[in-house]
Protein backbone atom coordinates (compact mmCIF):
# COMPACT_ATOMS: atom_id res chain seq x y z
CA UNK A 1 0.00 0.00 0.00
CA UNK A 2 1.42 3.50 -1.11
CA UNK A 3 0.23 6.57 0.69
CA UNK A 4 0.75 9.59 -1.30
CA UNK A 5 0.90 13.65 -0.76
CA UNK A 6 -1.22 15.03 -3.22
CA UNK A 7 -1.97 18.76 -4.08
CA UNK A 8 -4.65 20.12 -6.39
CA UNK A 9 -3.82 23.47 -8.47
CA UNK A 10 -5.94 25.01 -5.65
CA UNK A 11 -3.14 24.07 -3.37
CA UNK A 12 -5.25 21.98 -1.47
CA UNK A 13 -3.15 19.22 0.10
CA UNK A 14 -4.88 15.52 0.75
CA UNK A 15 -3.54 12.12 0.92
CA UNK A 16 -4.09 9.46 -1.17
CA UNK A 17 -3.65 5.35 -0.31
CA UNK A 18 -3.06 3.41 -3.46
CA UNK A 19 -2.17 -0.11 -4.09
CA UNK A 20 1.27 0.49 -6.34
CA UNK A 21 2.76 3.44 -8.23
CA UNK A 22 1.11 2.17 -11.13
CA UNK A 23 -2.21 2.21 -9.37
CA UNK A 24 -2.05 6.04 -8.56
CA UNK A 25 -0.91 6.71 -12.38
CA UNK A 26 -3.74 4.63 -13.84
CA UNK A 27 -5.91 6.52 -11.93
CA UNK A 28 -4.71 9.77 -12.61
CA UNK A 29 -4.60 9.29 -16.72
CA UNK A 30 -8.39 7.69 -16.40
CA UNK A 31 -9.42 11.21 -14.47
CA UNK A 32 -10.30 9.24 -11.19
CA UNK A 33 -8.47 11.53 -8.75
CA UNK A 34 -10.13 14.97 -7.76
CA UNK A 35 -9.37 16.89 -4.56
CA UNK A 36 -11.89 16.03 -1.83
CA UNK A 37 -11.72 19.43 -0.54
CA UNK A 38 -12.97 21.41 -4.02
CA UNK A 39 -13.32 18.96 -6.48
CA UNK A 40 -10.48 19.89 -8.49
CA UNK A 41 -9.48 16.99 -11.17
CA UNK A 42 -6.00 18.41 -11.69
CA UNK A 43 -3.85 17.03 -9.36
CA UNK A 44 -0.23 16.44 -8.06
CA UNK A 45 1.97 14.31 -6.44
CA UNK A 46 3.49 16.36 -3.90
CA UNK A 47 7.26 15.12 -2.33
CA UNK A 48 6.92 12.98 0.70
CA UNK A 49 9.15 11.39 2.82
CA UNK A 50 8.83 7.22 3.54
CA UNK A 51 7.62 6.00 6.98
CA UNK A 52 10.27 3.38 7.59
CA UNK A 53 9.91 0.72 10.84
CA UNK A 54 13.21 -0.67 11.50
CA UNK A 55 11.98 -1.70 14.94
CA UNK A 56 14.06 0.93 16.26
CA UNK A 57 12.02 3.53 18.65
CA UNK A 58 13.56 6.81 18.10
CA UNK A 59 13.79 9.55 20.96
CA UNK A 60 11.29 11.91 20.78
CA UNK A 61 12.81 14.88 19.30
CA UNK A 62 11.23 18.55 20.31
CA UNK A 63 11.74 20.43 17.24
CA UNK A 64 9.99 18.06 15.35
CA UNK A 65 6.98 18.03 17.79
CA UNK A 66 6.33 21.22 16.56
CA UNK A 67 6.29 20.59 13.19
CA UNK A 68 4.13 17.82 13.76
CA UNK A 69 0.58 17.54 15.58
CA UNK A 70 0.08 14.33 17.78
CA UNK A 71 -2.90 12.78 14.99
CA UNK A 72 0.17 13.50 12.44
CA UNK A 73 -1.18 16.51 10.67
CA UNK A 74 1.41 18.50 9.17
CA UNK A 75 0.88 21.89 11.65
CA UNK A 76 1.44 24.39 9.09
CA UNK A 77 -1.06 27.68 8.77
CA UNK A 78 -2.24 26.37 5.33
CA UNK A 79 -3.09 22.57 6.36
CA UNK A 80 -4.54 24.20 9.67
CA UNK A 81 -6.82 26.53 8.21
CA UNK A 82 -8.01 23.29 5.83
CA UNK A 83 -8.90 21.60 8.67
CA UNK A 84 -10.48 24.32 10.27
CA UNK A 85 -12.86 25.19 7.09
CA UNK A 86 -13.39 21.32 6.71
CA UNK A 87 -14.56 21.27 10.63
CA UNK A 88 -16.87 24.27 9.72
CA UNK A 89 -18.34 22.29 6.71
CA UNK A 90 -19.37 19.10 8.75
CA UNK A 91 -20.87 21.68 11.10
CA UNK A 92 -22.92 23.23 8.93
CA UNK A 93 -23.87 19.48 7.09
CA UNK A 94 -24.53 18.38 10.49
CA UNK A 95 -26.69 21.15 11.63
CA UNK A 96 -28.85 21.98 7.92
CA UNK A 97 -31.22 20.24 6.15
CA UNK A 98 -30.63 19.21 2.90
CA UNK A 99 -33.19 20.17 -0.06
CA UNK A 100 -31.04 19.81 -3.08
CA UNK A 101 -32.13 21.72 -6.17
CA UNK A 102 -35.05 22.87 -4.60
CA UNK A 103 -33.36 25.54 -2.32
CA UNK A 104 -35.19 28.62 -3.69
CA UNK A 105 -38.58 27.25 -3.53
CA UNK A 106 -37.78 26.34 0.00
CA UNK A 107 -36.60 29.28 1.09
CA UNK A 108 -39.43 31.27 0.35
CA UNK A 109 -41.89 28.98 1.46
CA UNK A 110 -40.08 29.71 4.85
CA UNK A 111 -40.08 33.29 4.55
CA UNK A 112 -43.90 33.40 3.72
CA UNK A 113 -44.48 31.18 6.79
CA UNK A 114 -45.79 28.27 3.76
CA UNK A 115 -43.40 25.72 5.56
CA UNK A 116 -41.66 25.26 9.05
CA UNK A 117 -39.30 27.77 9.88
CA UNK A 118 -35.63 25.54 9.96
CA UNK A 119 -31.94 26.02 8.38
CA UNK A 120 -31.53 24.64 5.23
CA UNK A 121 -29.04 24.36 2.19
CA UNK A 122 -29.37 22.84 -1.25
CA UNK A 123 -28.72 23.99 -4.73
CA UNK A 124 -29.78 27.40 -6.26
CA UNK A 125 -28.45 29.16 -9.72
CA UNK A 126 -26.90 32.36 -9.16
CA UNK A 127 -30.10 33.93 -10.97
CA UNK A 128 -32.39 32.30 -8.24
CA UNK A 129 -29.96 33.18 -4.91
CA UNK A 130 -30.35 37.34 -6.51
CA UNK A 131 -34.07 37.05 -7.19
CA UNK A 132 -34.02 35.44 -3.20
CA UNK A 133 -32.18 38.73 -1.78
CA UNK A 134 -34.32 40.76 -3.89
CA UNK A 135 -37.25 39.35 -2.48
CA UNK A 136 -35.85 39.87 1.38
CA UNK A 137 -34.50 36.64 2.09
CA UNK A 138 -31.10 36.35 3.25
CA UNK A 139 -29.11 33.35 1.88
CA UNK A 140 -25.24 32.80 1.74
CA UNK A 141 -23.89 31.63 -0.59
CA UNK A 142 -21.55 28.42 0.26
CA UNK A 143 -18.83 25.97 -1.61
CA UNK A 144 -19.43 22.42 0.41
CA UNK A 145 -16.79 19.76 -0.88
CA UNK A 146 -19.09 17.15 -2.09
CA UNK A 147 -16.76 14.36 0.13
CA UNK A 148 -18.60 16.13 3.45
CA UNK A 149 -22.21 14.25 1.55
CA UNK A 150 -20.67 11.06 2.61
CA UNK A 151 -19.31 9.74 5.44
CA UNK A 152 -15.47 9.10 6.02
CA UNK A 153 -13.89 5.77 6.81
Amino acid sequence: MKVLDLQCSDLHVFEGWFGSEQDFCSQLERGLLSCPICANAVVTKRLSAPRLNLGKVAEPNPSRSKEISPSGAASDPFTQRQLAALAVARQLMAQTEDVGTQFAQEARKIHYGESPERVIRGQASVQEAAELVEEGISVLPLMLPEILKNTLQ
